[in-house]
Formats: C-alpha cells, structure tokens, sequence
C-alpha cells in the first residue's frame, strides 16, 4: 500500500508540472504577439512603406497596410480589417512565420470613398493588436 501511495503522488506531481509548463508555454506563445508598426502607404517595395500617411487625397486606386509584427515563438497568422467609417469593407489573412515579420495587404479605394478609414490587426485568436486610422479626402 506504501508504494501504491508514493506511486500515486509521483503521478500525481508529474501531472501538475506538466499542465503547468503547458499552459504556460501556450500563454507565452499567443501573448508576446505584437504590432510593433503599423501604417497606410501608396506602395509597399522591398519590405518597405513608401509614401504612408494619415491623409489621402483622393483619386488614390490602392492603398497598403504594412505591418511588423514581433514575438510570434511559431508559425501563426495576423487579420488586417478594412474598415470604411464602421462598415467592413475587406478581410485579409496573412502568415507570420518568425518572431520578426513584415506584411502587409491592400485595398482598391474607390473614388466615392471619401472620408474615415481604419484597419484593425487582428491577432490569431481574434484578439485587436493595433488599429490603425487614416482619411480619405478631396
């Protein structure tokens, strides 16, 4: 019965530490993920924004979205969110695969779509890591 007993608690010990040091390790994975830049540009080349700002004047065919993005431990995935005053206007996918990753999507902004934009980032379970306003105007 003695060893049954010590046998029970050395499973029992082994099965804490492990739920631990998962939870853990998967609370690190998905918490580190960070927006470190974020900007609206007319053109993206090389890895680089050219041309981001807050204001747009209008015609402007396509903007960018460029983002870095830090902290990924493996292989996930950042939302970009198009949103012209409140209504959504394009959903973007986009793979992150380092812990230093640039990316970026685009949008055709029409020449009627004057006024308030933003995009959200959005990270791999939904959560908003940066929201990024810019204006459309004549």
């Amino acid at each position: 019965m003695k060893r049954f007993s010590s046998w029970f608690t050395i499973m029992i010990a082994l099965f804490i530490l492990c739920t631990v040091f998962t939870s853990k390790a998967q609370s690190q994975d998905m918490g580190t993920v960070q927006v470190v830049e974020g900007t609206i540009c007319t053109d993206v080349a090389d890895r680089i924004c050219i041309n981001s700002s807050t204001r747009f004047t209008a015609p402007v065919d396509t903007l960018f979205c460029f983002t870095k993005v830090v902290g990924a431990q493996n292989n996930t995935h950042v939302t970009h969110v198009w949103y012209f005053g409140e209504t959504e206007r394009a959903r973007v996918g986009l793979d992150v695969r380092s812990g230093s990753w640039r990316t970026n999507s685009s949008k055709i902004i029409q020449p009627h779509e004057l006024g308030d934009w933003h995009v959200d980032v959005l990270g791999e379970d939904g959560q908003l890591l940066m929201v990024i306003p810019f204006e459309v105007h004549l």
